[in-house]
């Protein structure tokens, strides 16, 4: 199991919402796995809109989960409310740490859920995972012709 992170930037045309944004970007289709997607505003510039997504999946069920947005970006189109430069970025999330509590923490092993990472696996596995994503993005960009 791998959890993928995506950063995703786009700047609203001139005159359009995160509103407008949002109705277009929302997803009607769920990924059937742990997904969670965090959109902000860009305090340096307003019309970019930044999207933070993660997914859990299995090194088998990446494509598919891929195969899902791109069918949902294929089905809603934001071509009328974003300019056409997106920025993304991804990568394998390889620790989540919680730094809420006050006062002094004490320095952890790289761990998802309290279950420690084997780094050396991720690294093993960089390949493939940008091979699927490389697959997925051809795909959305035959589709589009």
């Amino acid at each position: 199991m791998v959890t993928m992170g995506a950063i995703v930037t786009r700047r609203l045309r001139e005159g359009k919402t995160y509103e407008d944004f949002r109705k277009r970007w929302f997803h009607t289709t769920g990924f059937a796995s742990e997904n969670r997607m965090f959109s902000l505003i860009n305090i340096e510039d307003p019309r970019e809109i930044i999207v933070i997504g993660l997914t859990e999946s299995s090194m088998e069920d990446l494509l598919e989960k891929l195969r899902i947005d791109v069918k949902e970006r294929l089905e809603n189109p934001l071509d009328e409310v974003i300019e056409p430069e997106i920025g993304r970025t991804f990568g394998v999330m390889v620790s989540e740490d919680d730094f809420s509590s006050e006062g002094s923490i004490e320095y952890s092993d790289p761990s998802i859920r309290g279950k420690k990472t084997d780094v050396s696996e991720i690294l093993g596995n960089i390949q493939d995972i940008r091979s699927t994503f490389a697959k997925a993005a051809l795909e959305r960009d035959e589709a589009k012709k």
